[in-house]
């Protein structure tokens, strides 16, 4: 999963969603130099992670992008997998997208100074393009795989995954929304455990 599923899948609880937010950059057990809710958001992340990794769901249609782009084709599948929470938002949360994404910046921007510096470099980025808003339409969700793709210097053109992904666009749709309403159950639990 991506930011976007990230930031929903934490709550209502704002530092446990910065915690979720900026916990690739947070490496081992450098978690715990972090505030309880920050820590948490951490640990959710990395739950959900393990979760989606080992899930037949997810690993079917990440299969579809095996082939040609290798070890990519988990961060394209996280980022087509948002496309779809973004598609559908209205059906998993009563604010707008919109909305819901310019008071996620805010935070951010409120709370920048405990952000980790590849977060804290990121926030721009992610802030003036909206990368929340734009997954949500097939347009956007090339813009980002082209941002994805040069950020990995280019090393696999993943811009070039929106022709697999209209071509298998109804199946990795279904396939979300059968993992997705599985891993919202599991991280409501982990959540509960983590408190």
């Amino acid at each position: 999963m991506n930011f976007l599923a990230h930031i929903y899948l934490s709550g209502d609880n704002e530092m446990l969603k910065i915690g979720n937010f900026m916990a690739d950059s947070v490496r081992g057990n450098r978690y715990l130099e972090y505030s309880d809710d920050l820590r948490r958001g951490i640990l959710l992340h990395r739950y959900i992670d393990t979760f989606t990794d080992a899930h037949p769901i997810y690993r079917k249609s990440k299969h579809r992008f095996h082939e040609k782009y290798g070890h990519y084709a988990g961060v394209i599948m996280d980022i087509v997998y948002d496309h779809f929470l973004a598609k559908n938002w209205n059906s998993y949360f009563d604010e707008n997208l919109e909305i819901y994404a310019a008071n996620f910046y805010s935070l951010l921007n409120e709370n920048y100074d405990i952000l980790t510096p590849k977060t804290q470099n990121l926030l721009p980025y992610m802030i003036d393009q909206n990368w929340l808003v734009q997954y949500a339409s097939l347009e956007g969700l090339e813009i980002i795989l082209f941002q994805m793709d040069y950020r990995t210097k280019h090393r696999v053109n993943m811009q070039e995954a929106i022709v697999e992904v209209r071509i298998f666009y109804t199946e990795l749709e279904t396939e979300f929304t059968l993992f997705f309403e599985e891993l919202q159950l599991h991280c409501q639990q982990k959540l509960i455990e983590l408190a």
